[in-house]
């Protein structure tokens, strides 16, 4: 006989996110944590779609974050080489109240955190001793070393470059206004955040060439604040470090497959995306509502841990995952090319979207509800 029906491996946002959702549906949840990590400065914000706040309002953990933990995207402004062309993307067109939602990674792992000490059905465990489960679901991250113990080959493609995140404040109000630079080879992103100044903070995530990163990362605060302006031009204002600054390898991933009899892959232990376009987490949390869906739907007589039941879930997940991962790989590879007909067909291409107010609907209803 099983202790539990659900073993959820991970605490991070997806696996906590995944027993609250599985404990809301009656099922005995144990939760098992990642080995501790040594204590650092969290740096990191999510851009949640609307279909991510709504799992997570459901669960009473959107509602319980603290005043400026999550910011409102308005508009966004994207550019490419040399300010040549841009793109824009408004709230207000899209009928909706947020493009995305702005989120402090700590905070929202806190509130996760705090919610599952309350609920009902849900046992933390440290693994010392053996978890009898009908399922159990693999939320560990890409480095999951459940998933290498089970053999599941895991295909990956790394760039070559390194993300760099930090908090900014700044002189310019952000008026909800998340800003992109597209340019030969790096990804420069600033997402309006209100901490540790109400509307005067931001969120950077830059990705760039390894050699460049460790360059960025080496130099002092004033250096990096200056090589900022000179990569924004000064247009969200004089940007300012409000923390340290975090880095890390970026890469393109996906789990060769993604259950089998008694266990499930979920978030990014299965698939991993680069953070151009911010839907990573967003990618994980789908996965949490596709399989609590598949569960709370299957027939009486069916096994939690079956192994049709749970194709089920993956057969829904592969179609929107495989596509965003097309998209921004492709996306990076088309602003990777430095040659002068490159530049000029992506220009026209930003510029021509821009103009296309259907193409522009399509493809922000397509980030919403991914």
């Amino acid at each position: 006989m099983n202790d539990y029906d659900v073993h959820v491996l991970g605490a991070g946002i997806v696996g906590r996110s995944l027993a609250l959702s599985l404990a809301r549906a009656g099922l005995r949840v144990a939760l098992q944590p990642e080995s501790q990590r040594a204590a650092s400065e969290d740096v990191r914000a999510y851009a949640l779609n609307a279909a991510s706040v709504e799992l997570l309002r459901g669960l009473k953990v959107w509602d319980a974050l603290p005043a400026g933990s999550a910011t409102a995207v308005l508009d966004m402004h994207v550019q490419g080489d040399a300010n040549r062309s841009a793109i824009d993307f408004s709230a207000w067109q899209q009928r909706v109240s947020a493009l995305a939602w702005i989120t402090d990674a700590p905070v929202l792992e806190r509130e996760l955190a705090s919610a599952v000490r309350f609920a009902p059905h849900i046992t933390v465990v440290d693994g010392a001793a053996p978890v009898r489960a009908a399922l159990t679901a693999l939320c560990e991250g890409k480095a999951s070393s459940t998933r290498e113990s089970l053999g599941i080959r895991f295909d990956r493609h790394d760039y070559g470059h390194q993300a760099i995140a930090a908090r900014l404040t700044s002189t310019h109000a952000h008026r909800g206004v998340a800003r992109q630079w597209f340019r030969s080879p790096d990804v420069l992103a600033l997402l309006p955040f209100d901490t540790p100044r109400p509307e005067h903070s931001y969120a950077l995530v830059w990705s760039l060439p390894n050699e460049r990163a460790a360059e960025l990362m080496a130099l002092d605060a004033a250096a990096f604040e200056q090589a900022l302006m000179d990569a924004t031009g000064a247009e969200a204002g004089s940007l300012t470090l409000a923390s340290n600054r975090a880095a890390w390898p970026l890469m393109q991933a996906t789990a060769q497959t993604w259950c089998g009899e008694g266990w499930v892959l979920l978030g990014d232990a299965a698939h991993v995306v680069h953070p151009l376009a911010g839907q990573g987490l967003n990618l994980g949390l789908a996965d949490v509502a596709a399989l609590v869906g598949v569960i709370n739907q299957r027939e009486p007589w069916r096994a939690l841990g079956d192994e049709k039941l749970l194709r089920r879930y993956a057969r829904e997940r592969a179609a929107p995952t495989w596509a965003m991962g097309r998209v921004t790989d492709g996306l990076l590879h088309l602003f990777s090319h430095e040659a002068p007909m490159s530049r000029e067909l992506r220009n026209r291409g930003l510029t021509l979207v821009n103009r296309l107010s259907p193409l522009k609907r399509w493809l922000t209803a397509h980030a919403l509800d991914s």
